[in-house]
């Protein structure tokens, strides 16, 4: 079967990432990755997780530079996208990203948020084109699970 031009920008994003978000995407409590309902598609909040480890821990500003947050930005927006895969049977039905809300996790003086943020925007668009394109918060936060530096979750409209 023929990849998906979506499928395709997936995985020259994931390449060029240097990692692989093939198989499960495993969550770390008692909830679902992903909720449907109607044409609206909710993706729970998603840590810079690959496989087992956690790959950008600790406060942006302070133990991690701004690019690191971006990647793990881009990252959390690539697991997102791949638990819409799976739960959709394709990135194909996802006819728009709604919005996107990205946590950083921030030292104190840190004001860079919506630049973390960008990291995720950037992969959104790369990966859906026009469809992408998004509404979004971005704030900092004192701690997130695992000492992750970002996390991200987004809602999606299908058809």
């Amino acid at each position: 079967m023929m990849k998906s031009d979506r499928e395709s920008k997936f995985n020259e994003v994931a390449i060029a990432l240097d990692y692989s978000f093939d198989g499960e995407i495993k969550i770390g409590g008692n909830y679902t990755s992903v909720v449907q309902h109607g044409n609206a598609v909710y993706v729970s909040g998603q840590i810079p997780r690959v496989g087992d480890t956690v790959v950008i821990t600790g406060r942006v500003g302070d133990d991690v530079a701004l690019a690191e947050a971006r990647l793990a930005a881009k990252i959390c927006a690539m697991r997102a996208l791949a638990l819409l895969n799976q739960s959709l049977g394709s990135l194909d039905r996802v006819e728009k990203i709604l919005r996107i809300t990205v946590y950083v996790q921030s030292a104190q003086n840190f004001t860079q948020q919506s630049e973390v943020a960008d990291g995720a925007s950037e992969v959104l668009f790369a990966v859906l084109g026009a469809a992408g394109v998004h509404t979004r918060t971005s704030v900092g936060v004192f701690q997130l699970p695992k000492n992750a530096a970002v996390e991200v979750d987004l809602i999606a409209a299908t058809h």
